[in-house]
Formats: structure tokens, sequence, C-alpha cells
């Protein structure tokens, strides 16, 4: 693929996510016209094999192993250097992240005394800044590092779920700078890194809003190499969520039980390294036959027009979840 002028960028907003994993880097780049027709365009999904040792968990053993992968990978597509101008984003395993709801007035007190927030409580400006030194305090407490080390997001939560929470997601700095060192060695600019299981969530709720009727109840599943996400959305909010293995689940499908909550669902998005389900044993029937209901692999081939419709391998692998959900959220930025 080549992003030919500036004037195509002009005209058209494009994106990529990249996916460092323990088996492969996956690209998917993305574009869409900022006005008039939304439909999005899917410029190039594509993979690189990772030679095995480079990645060890979330960390990057071999940097110089992933940086080549990285180079070959946008140079066998061709992709011109100079469009300096192409969001790319990266993602950093679950496992490496920790992630915390905090009631809001849990924190005010490290910073106000005697009272509530008197202005801001809606996540304006003022509560921002007033809060970030009492989130870095908690955040510290909560990881047991300094927060020195540690990279962190966070905002004030308007969900159902978590409606009056400060929501944090913070990772060790080493993670955040190996992956930008990474690209940076392969002539990449990252412009944002997000969490996995994150990116996946997106790229299935953006599926959703295609394959699935409006206001229909689902659950998606991201199968990571650390483990099973899942989350179930009713009325497009997140409702519930867990993670398997965990100490509260004796199963993946006890834990699928429990995430569906009895409810009568319309289907079951699915979505990263499926085949790792093996070592579960529990299969994509399996999950059907324990949520009572149709399950639904990932497709980046149903989510919009494929430039290159001949890479339809790749299309149609569940694996490439969390580069797309990267590339969703670079062109709707």
């Amino acid at each position: 693929m080549a992003l030919k002028t500036s004037l195509q960028m002009a005209m058209r907003r494009f994106a990529a996510g990249i996916d460092v994993s323990p088996r492969a880097v996956r690209l998917v780049v993305l574009s869409r016209r900022p006005r008039g027709d939304d439909t999005l365009r899917i410029e190039c999904v594509a993979s690189m094999p990772l030679r095995p040792g480079a990645m060890a968990g979330a960390e990057i053993v071999d940097r110089q192993a992933v940086s080549h992968a990285l180079y070959e990978l946008f140079d066998s597509l061709q992709i011109e250097r100079v469009v300096a101008s192409l969001p790319c984003a990266m993602a950093i395993p679950g496992s490496a992240t920790l992630t915390a709801s905090v009631p809001l007035r849990q924190l005010v007190p490290l910073l106000r005394r005697g009272g509530p927030l008197s202005k801001g409580e809606d996540g304006s400006g003022d509560a921002l800044a007033v809060l970030e030194p009492a989130v870095l305090i908690e955040v510290e407490r909560i990881a047991g590092i300094e927060r020195h080390a540690l990279a962190v997001d966070w905002y004030i939560d308007e969900s159902p779920l978590n409606e009056g929470e400060v929501t944090i997601a913070a990772t060790a700095r080493q993670h955040l700078e190996a992956r930008i060192e990474c690209a940076a060695i392969a002539g990449i600019s990252l412009t944002s890194i997000d969490g996995e299981p994150h990116a996946a969530l997106r790229a299935m709720r953006y599926a959703a809003a295609i394959e699935l009727e409006l206001n229909d109840e689902y659950l998606a599943i991201w199968v990571g190499t650390d483990g099973v996400y899942g989350w179930r959305i009713a009325e497009d909010e997140v409702a519930a969520h867990m993670r398997y293995p965990a100490p509260e689940h004796g199963s993946l499908a006890d834990a699928l039980r429990e995430l569906g909550g009895g409810n009568e669902l319309a289907s079951v998005l699915v979505s990263g390294e499926i085949d790792l389900l093996d070592g579960v044993s529990l299969s994509l029937a399996d999950i059907g036959d324990v949520l009572g209901c149709t399950v639904l692999p990932f497709q980046c081939a149903l989510l919009g027009q494929a430039a290159h419709p001949d890479d339809e391998e790749l299309l149609r692998d569940p694996a490439c979840a969390v580069a797309f959900g990267l590339a969703i959220r670079g062109v709707y930025e």
C-alpha cells in the first residue's frame, strides 16, 4: 500500500494500529473521510512473524528483533516514510497494566480536608487540575511503585457501572519506553499507547454496532496471551467485566456464566488468539452452548471496504482486533 500524496492525506483521515505479540507484529491501517461519507476503508492488514523469545510476557526482551520486524512490515508495504502525519498507536498487555476505580470523594480529602469538591465535580478542568496530585498519590499506593517509575492515565468515569468514580490506568514506564524506542528505531513515531484489552474491546464494540441490532445485549470476549478478558455490553454501556484466570473463577465456563448474569444475550463476539482456548478445553461452540447464544468471531472484512481484498486470511483473522481497535481510535479522534 502507498499513501500517495499530502492531498490524499487531507481528503481522508488515516491511522495505523500496531500490535506486538509474542507470535507476530500485526498492522492495520484505516482511513475515513472527516466529513460526508463516513464509510471506513481498510487500507491494509498485514503481519510479520516475530522470532521466538523476543518477548517474555509484557517485556520486550530483544528490542532489535521487534524493531527489525516493524521495519520489515512497513517497508514491505511500501508505506512512504515521508508521510509523518500518519498517526501510529501501539498497545501494552493487560497483565502489565494496573487499573482501578476509586470513589471521587475518596481522593478529594488528600488535597482538601473537611469538605467535598466545590466545583468541577463533573469532570471539568478545575476538577482534573485539583485531583491529579491525589491520583498520583493513590496510584503509587496501589501499585507499590514510586510514581516517577509509572506512566499514569485517568479520568472521571461517568458510565453507569462506575459513576462517581475515578478510573485509573497505570503501567511501568519501562514498558512504555521500550515500545517507543522500538518504533523509533524502525523509523515510526508513536502518537499514542493503549491497553490491549481496551483496544480489542473498542474493535468489538465497533463490530457490534454493524453486526447486531441497536440495544442488543451481548458479550465481548478477547483471548490474549495473558488470559481471557470479557465484557457484558447492555444499552451500549459496559455492565460487567471479567478476567480469567482469576481466583474467584473455577473455570472459564463459570467465569462466562457469571459475566452473562443469566441475561438473554443476542450474541458473543470473540477476538484474539482463539487457538489458545484449546488450553482451557473450551471451543467457540462450547462458549455458545454455555451462554445459549450465537458466537461471532471478529473479522475486519465485515467492518469496512478493503482496499486490498486479496488479504483474505488476515482480514478474517480474529487476532487483528487489537490493531484494528488502535486504528479506530486514530481515525475518529
